[in-house]
This record gives C-alpha cells, structure tokens and sequence, in this order.
C-alpha cells in the first residue's frame, strides 16, 4: 500500500511538471506578442513612452511651441529640446538650447503649461560643437522646429519628448523621440525634412 502511494505521488509530479513545461515553451497564439524581456531596451523605451507620454498629454504647451518661444527669446536657433516632468522643485517644463545670433549658446526654461521663459542661462559652447558648426544646421533648409513636427505627424499620436541636432555621414540629421501610449520611438529626419531612420 505504501509503495502505491508513493508510485502515485511520484506520477502525479512527473505529469504536473511535464504540463507546466510545455505551457511555458508553447509558442505565442495567433496575433499574440512576446512581452520584452525586463530591463531589454524595448522594455525600457516601452516603460518610459508610457510615463512621459501621460506628463506630456497632461501639459498645454507642445514642445514645437515651446522652441519657436525660447528661439523667439533668444534670437537664433534652437539645436536641442527637452521635456521635464514636474517635481518638487520645479513645474513640468522643456530646456531648450539655442544658439543666439551673435554666437552664444544659451538653454532656456520654457513652463510647458505657460509657455514662458521661466528661466535663462549661458552653456559652454565647445561642449556642443566638435562635430558640428552653427552655420551646418543654421542654412539647413529645415529646422529643428519642422523636424518635431514632421515627427509627430508621422507617429500616431505620438508627442515629442526630446530633440537633437547631430551629424551623420557629415550631413546635419535631427533625432526626435516621441512618446506614445505604448512605448517611446527615434525617429532621424534630415535637413531637407526627410526620414532618414525611424525604431
């Protein structure tokens, strides 16, 4: 009797881990996608899109406003952008970094709800600079403004959330990320407004 007992539970558990062995190597049903593995970039980019994008949504002023009023302010042209979400010390707000008319670079607070210049201050200028000249992204046919606009329409409701003037193959490339629902994407546009890559 006890040797059939044991025979019985020893059986029981052959067939319980043989079930849930083939249930957690079973392939993904029809439609069905594989979640991203924790901590992969996929996973990351899908965790930040979604945070960013419920701060964004919430905020009045988009970030292409927010540049044309601290471009505006400072007389020049903006090569980078960036959406903060509020904290203790600060409102949620975009820091965007313009290089003025007679050569400074500044980065300026924009309040995303106001859109007023809360705050303004110098930046090294050589920090931005060993690859790219102002006069490459100052001629360029399209700027960093029409760049995030370009973006944003080829995104489905997808809103900017940072933006950058770079060069690739030594032409002028702006990467763009926008924040959806489901997850945060880059997208290159050139200086003649085309898409150069998009993940």
């Amino acid at each position: 009797m006890l040797n059939h007992v044991i025979l019985t539970g020893t059986a029981l558990a052959l067939t319980t881990a043989l079930a849930m062995a083939q249930a957690t190597s079973a392939p993904p049903a029809s439609g069905a996608t594989t979640p991203a593995p924790a901590g992969s970039t996929v996973d990351q980019r899908a965790n930040r899109g979604s945070s960013e994008f419920q701060a964004i949504q919430s905020v009045k002023v988009p970030l292409s406003q927010a540049i044309a009023t601290a471009e505006q302010q400072g007389q020049g042209r903006a090569i980078s952008a960036e959406f903060e979400e509020q904290d203790r010390n600060d409102p949620a707000h975009y820091e965007i970094k313009v290089v003025q008319s007679d050569g400074k670079l500044v980065e300026h607070k924009v309040d995303a709800n106001s859109g007023t210049v809360i705050k303004s201050e110098n930046q090294p200028f050589e920090r931005y600079f060993t690859r790219l000249k102002p006069a490459d992204f100052q001629n360029a046919r399209t700027s960093l403004k029409d760049a995030i606009t370009m973006a944003e329409q080829r995104i489905a409701g997808g809103k900017a959330v940072e933006a950058e003037v770079g060069r690739e193959n030594d032409a002028i490339v702006y990467e763009i990320e926008v924040a959806t629902a489901e997850r945060s994407q880059e997208i290159k546009i050139d200086a003649n407004g085309q898409v150069v890559s998009r993940d």
